[in-house]
């Protein structure tokens, strides 16, 4: 099958339908703006509209009719939302329901099952022309003799577009009569908006014909009918992409689409023969029938009381017929699973001696049920469904013949006032009961639409509630109270249907449910679940798991695939005490990808079947497939048997929260048995939550570092200090035993601010919880991860809910249960307890902790060393506030050399790190007695400290480089030496031959006479006397500005400094050398070292400075600003934050963006005189291309100087403490509001602009 056409076709035809369909709608005066009058001149039965024409468009007859009937449903539909809502909404079904007649009729010609063999929308030969529109009139199709003049006039003139149109419908009207729940008669507003082409090549019979191969469609040559479901799901992509993207709750007009997901074929076979299969097969083991069956998997050896027990409930089995089996699936979708239930069932109709024929009619009669709340979904469900009775029968095709299958209606059009008029003839008794439970139905099915088949409908008597609705009499009266009584009795009848179909025990019951956050659905079902399914009020597959229980009898199966959270998840442990008494036979525990159309980690399911029985002791079947990356690959792993287990529900008692741990063995067990949990030691505890962090929360390197708090080792001495910000764990990547620390917190004043942050309705919007444990040390870890990974956290810090604390009661023990934790024994009991992303505190407290006093010493020495080395790493790098200066800062004269030494220094460190952990590895399995389920080794991917790398490790020295050049770092002190407040009382400012104050005043007893050299900052301010001072050996930027240039134009700009830089830092000897080995590490393009140092500062450094000043979750958080003038790079220049004042942008302006454009201008001259005055030609030419390039350059520079000459003049103030996603608009934002984009990236880093 062709997926990729049939997605093509299907999104460009639900466009192209929808456009086709507004078209027609527009020339009857109908569009999304509105319902326009007809004209003036209209008159008796013909109406015009103004369509912007010479002439007016006009309709008359039936067409004034339907068009009154559209108006009607759009009015209608206008009562539950707003009328652009509600167009969109009928313009939308009005399209659906031709791509689904075009569909369905396309599958019945191309299979011949169209009662007069005569192919609709192609024909047999090939040629354009259908053959229905060739030989229309041997279709046996009921024509008056106006019609077939009509016909044959259109025929004779060209007209086939228009005949195939009459044609169409003609055939349509007539399969009304075989598939009624399809093709409804046309006679009604979805005619009035048809327009379909056989010739156009644009229109979408056309691309249905040629786009999807035949075959596709053809049962007898690999065709399938499930083909109807993925046309219907990639229909829908489009409607489930903007229905995610948009914010607020999902729809009930927007659940089928974004809850549509079509099962792949083969778990679908596993659940119906696993379900319905296994059902018969228990009950009639000689029939033959489960060798025919690829997916069914064997029963395990039970114990023998366990098959005493089976033997009694197999004889229930035996007992059945064919026709006592009833099948639902509650959220049919397409049909997909009942279709091949269809065929199973045939498979045990005919081992009880049926012929297809009789059996496929008795399948329809007896057997098949199903739900959906998706008009659309249901008539295809109903379509695929009579298309394998037709399969199977040849005449099923009569019109006698139906499904049990029904689209979910309301009944709040019922007119309750007409009830009055049924019950003719009964006794007061039955007729009061009937109209009280009826009565009860209709109250049960009032905005079913919203709920679906979540809905618990009673038992009620549906014999009874038949006859009532048949013995209507309204004494042959017609009244204004009796209109409407005949389709208020065709209404019940329809409900009276559905309702027993919802009320009903099945023996087998499989789906596959939609999947969503019940927060994401309306108020009406939020509230519906919370009340009826408390226990799986979380998410709705959790709820239709409940539900198909509910809806299976005693001893039959339920089988579903669902996200596999119900079988871990906390917030499912109810759920899961719940299903003690029903027992899972088998389980294909799928992971994440079982579904083709879906990639990625978020959607991990699992299939599996229950029986509706208690049994602890059953031995279920279990398939991990989690390894297998692809739908395809995990079918592969299922079929090879591979990753096969036996486990019983009283294993998963023993475990606390009753996880379905399936491939925990006895020795895992008797851990939980054994030894107490973790909590009876350390008890894990979440952090407060702010509310808002992006109020509360910072990165530590936005803030000025005077207003940070670390190393404080209470809650009072915080306070006292008077500080704004204070460090806090909040999880972060994958890494253990140290680092992560890179946010800080709004804690002034004992945090009052969070502790008070409340919502317009006075509620508290933050949970100061746990505040006890603030500042501490202790163990923090990081809740959703792949892989578990706990640090220590030392003293100082907050506790965040994304980064929980555990700390021993015995602080000294700490680092025994650190150890325990990070090793191979904790993750493998974390993953039993949650395989899901997630090692929320409640987990990790239910770890069994096994104390081992003999090996405290060894592990408490092992755990030292880790931190030390994990710390000694997370500090070599300059998102660490603990970071002194750049590894490759030696004593030596190149790079390379001290790259050497680095990269020594690092595989050191990593090997240590990893011995460690194979020796805790190798304590704790001991411990644990796990030596047959673990082995001690670590592989190198799950060492979290770095290894050198020669890129990364020479960007980030160009990194630390441009942070001496700004002042934030410097080679004569180690760690951070500015980053906030009055820079001139850090770095001594010095002019000529005096030094100067911070009011740029001279220094009395400094040097005499002042020249007219520029600033400088020769000296430390670590004294007031200056001769005393320390002496720099490189002087940061005096205005905090430097500029970028393609080419060598200044003599202050980025390359320059960097060269003084290394100079100061390795030796003027080695500069080239130190150049060439920096080059070729970066890898840019470039002639020369220079050059390619200049292309990494103008395309790339920026790029690689937000990443590395950015945590994840948080976003980009440069502290390095790029003023940037566009793609010609005319203007580059970076501005440290920390140093930024409200004079900065002009004199970035003044001093450089203008001195920029007086380089150009001369340069363009220098080039015209070049052209002018040269006699060679490729020198002219290059001269030329020289030229142009320029001229963008000063075109874009005198732009950019438009733009920021307002944010100059506007002298914009920043205040560190709102962090640099707000500094980032606020600094592009004029005194007038209008915003001037003059920053890189803007768009990525900015905060969102406030409505």
């Amino acid at each position: 099958m062709n997926k990729t056409a049939i997605k093509n076709f299907a999104i460009w035809a639900r466009n192209k339908l929808i456009a086709d369909v507004s078209y027609d709608a527009r020339l009857i005066g109908i569009t999304e703006d509105g319902i326009a009058k007809p004209l003036p001149q209209s008159f008796g039965g013909t109406q015009f509209f103004d369509i912007g024409t010479a002439e007016p468009y006009s309709i008359s007859g039936e067409a004034v009719r339907q068009r009154d009937k559209l108006i009607e449903v759009i009015q209608q539909k206008e009562k539950d939302t707003d009328y652009k809502t509600a167009y969109q909404y009928v313009i939308e079904e009005v399209a659906y329901t031709w791509f689904n007649r075009l569909i369905a009729i396309r599958f019945m010609e191309v299979n011949d099952y169209l009662p007069s063999h005569i192919r609709v929308l192609s024909s047999e030969s090939g040629k354009l022309e259908p053959d229905l529109v060739t030989t229309p009139f041997d279709a046996e199709l009921p024509f008056t003799a106006e019609e077939e003049a009509l016909i044959f006039q259109l025929k004779q003139d060209n007209k086939l577009d228009e005949a195939f149109r009459i044609l169409f419908l003609k055939q349509c009207n007539a399969l009304n009569e075989i598939l009624p729940a399809l093709f409804e008669k046309t006679k009604n507003y979805t005619e009035l908006l048809l327009s379909l082409s056989v010739i156009d090549q644009d229109g979408v019979v056309y691309h249905l014909i040629h786009d999807i191969p035949e075959d596709d469609f053809n049962i007898e040559r690999g065709g399938q009918v499930e083909i109807i479901g993925w046309l219907y799901q990639y229909y829908n992509t489009e409607p489930k992409a903007a229905a995610f993207a948009k914010n607020g709750k999902i729809t009930k007009e927007e659940i089928p689409a974004v809850t549509q997901l079509f099962t792949p074929d083969w778990i679908v076979r596993y659940m119906v023969e696993n379900s319905l299969g296994r059902l018969w097969v228990e009950g009639h083991p000689d029939c033959g029938l489960k060798e025919n069956w690829k997916y069914y998997l064997e029963e395990a050896q039970q114990e023998p009381e366990v098959q005493a027990k089976l033997a009694e409930i197999r004889k229930e089995y035996a007992a059945l017929n064919p026709e006592d089996i009833k099948l639902i699936d509650p959220c049919m979708g397409s049909g997909h699973i009942l279709v091949y239930a269809f065929d199973v069932l045939m498979q045990i109709y005919e081992s009880a001696g049926y012929s297809q024929r009789d059996a496929a009619k008795s399948i329809l009669e007896h057997n098949i049920y199903g739900l959906d709340i998706d008009d659309r979904a249901y008539q295809l469900a109903y379509f695929a469904v009579m298309m394998k009775a037709r399969q199977y029968n040849r005449r099923i095709l009569n019109g006698e013949n139906t499904c049990h299958v029904y689209a979910i209606q309301e009944s709040n059009s019922i007119n309750r006032a007409h009830l009055k008029y049924f019950g003719a003839g009964m006794d007061d008794i039955e007729k009061n009961a009937a109209k009280m439970q009826l009565e009860g139905l209709l109250d049960t099915l009032t905005d079913a639409k919203e709920y679906g088949s979540i809905l618990n409908v009673e038992s009620y008597n549906w014999d009874l509630l038949r006859r009532f609705v048949a013995a209507e009499d309204t004494d042959g009266q017609i009244s204004m109270d009796s209109v409407g009584v005949e389709d208020t009795a065709e209404q019940l009848n329809q409900l009276i249907d559905i309702g027993e179909t919802m009320a009903r025990k099945y023996w087998v019951t499989v789906t596959n449910p939609p999947y969503a956050g019940i927060s994401n659905l309306s108020a009406r079902v939020n509230n519906f679940v919370k009340e009826n399914y408390p226990d799986s009020k979380s998410d709705l597959f959790a709820v239709f798991i409940e539900r198909c229980k509910d809806m299976t009898q005693k001893y039959g199966f339920q089988a579903m695939i669902t996200q596999h959270g119900w079988m871990f998840l906390t917030a499912f442990e109810n759920l899961r005490r719940k299903l003690v008494d029903a027992v899972i036979v088998n389980l294909a525990h799928l992971g994440a990808r079982a579904f083709e159309e879906i990639g990625g980690e978020v959607v991990q399911t699992a299939s599996f079947v229950f029986c509706n029985c208690a049994d602890a002791g059953y031995k279920a079947v279990y398939c991990r497939l989690l390894s297998g990356m692809s739908q395809d690959a995990k079918e592969k792993l299922f079929l090879e048997g591979k990753n096969r287990y036996i486990a019983t529900q009283a294993n998963y008692n023993a475990i606390p929260g009753i996880p379905v741990a399936y491939w925990a063995n006895q020795t895992i067990i008797n851990a939980f048995r054994d030894n107490d949990s973790i909590r009876k030691v350390a008890n894990p505890r979440l952090g407060f939550a702010t509310g808002d962090n992006e109020t509360f929360m910072r990165t530590w390197f936005e803030p000025s570092i005077r207003n940070i708090g670390f190393g404080y080792e209470s809650r009072e001495k915080a306070k006292e200090s008077g500080l704004k910000w204070f460090p806090t764990n909040k999880g972060g990547s994958y890494r253990k035993w140290y680092g992560n620390l890179e946010l800080v917190v709004d804690w002034q004043n004992d945090g009052q601010r969070i502790r008070n942050f409340k919502d317009a309705n006075g509620k508290l919007r933050s949970r100061p919880q746990n505040l006890k444990e603030c500042f501490s040390d202790g163990i923090t870890w990081t809740v959703i991860c792949n892989h578990s990974s706990f640090r220590y956290s030392p003293i100082g810090m907050l506790y965040n809910n994304k980064g929980p604390i555990l700390g021993h009661r015995q602080s000294e023990s700490n680092f025994y249960v650190l150890g325990y934790l990070n090793s191979k024994v904790a993750e493998y009991i974390l993953q039993i307890l949650s395989p899901t992303l997630g090692f929320e505190s409640g987990y990790v407290s239910n770890l069994p902790y096994a104390a081992d006093t003999e090996s405290d010493a060894m592990i408490f020495n092992i755990v030292e060393s880790c931190i030390g080395e994990s710390k000694m790493d997370w500090d070599s790098f300059e998102t660490s506030w603990d970071f002194k200066k750049h590894p490759l800062l030696r004593n030596v004269s190149t790079i390379s050399e001290a790259f050497a030494q680095w990269q020594a220094e690092c595989d050191d460190r990593f090997n240590k790190l990893k011995a460690n952990e194979e020796e805790l590895n190798r304590i704790f399995i001991d411990i644990y007695g796990l030596q047959d389920e673990l082995t001690p080794e670590v592989e190198d991917k799950d060492v979290t400290v770095r290894k050198a790398d020669l890129q990364r490790d020479i960007k980030s020295l160009l990194s630390y480089a441009v942070g001496c050049m700004f002042g934030r770092y410097s080679l004569d002190k180690p760690g951070l030496i500015f980053a906030g407040g009055n820079f001139d009382s850090v770095y001594w400012k010095y002019k000529g031959q005096a030094a100067l104050d911070e009011n740029d005043s001279p220094i009395e007893g400094g040097y005499a006479g002042i020249s007219l050299a520029e600033y400088h900052y020769p000296k430390f301010h670590d004294t007031d006397d200056w001769e005393t001072a320390t002496w720099l050996s490189y002087e940061p930027d005096v205005d905090n500005v430097i500029p970028i240039t393609d080419e060598e134009y200044l003599d202050d700009d980025i390359v320059s400094r960097l060269c003084a830089w290394l100079k100061a830092v390795y030796g003027a000897d080695t500069l080239e050398e130190n150049l060439d080995y920096i080059a070729k590490a970066l890898g840019n393009k470039g002639s020369t070292s220079r050059e390619i140092i200049r292309n990494y500062f103008l395309n790339d450094f920026f790029r690689d400075h937000c990443q590395t000043y950015s945590v994840t979750g948080s976003g980009k958080r440069p502290i390095y600003w790029l003023f940037d003038s566009g793609k010609q790079n005319g203007f580059k220049a970076l501005v440290y934050l920390h140093r930024y004042t409200p004079d900065t942008i002009g004199n970035l302006r003044i001093d450089y963006l203008h001195k920029m454009q007086r380089v150009y201008e001369s340069e363009i001259n220098r080039m015209q005189d070049m052209m002018d005055h040269s006699e060679n030609a490729r020198e002219v030419a290059a001269a030329g291309k020289r030229k142009d390039k320029l001229a963008k350059q000063l075109k874009e520079c005198r732009e950019y100087d438009e733009k920021i000459s307002h944010l100059a003049l506007s002298r914009i103030e920043l205040d560190l403490d709102d962090g640099v996603k707000v500094n980032y608009r606020k600094l592009q934002t004029a005194q007038d509001g209008k915003f001037y984009e003059v920053l890189a990236d803007s768009k990525n880093i900015m905060v969102k602009e406030k409505k």
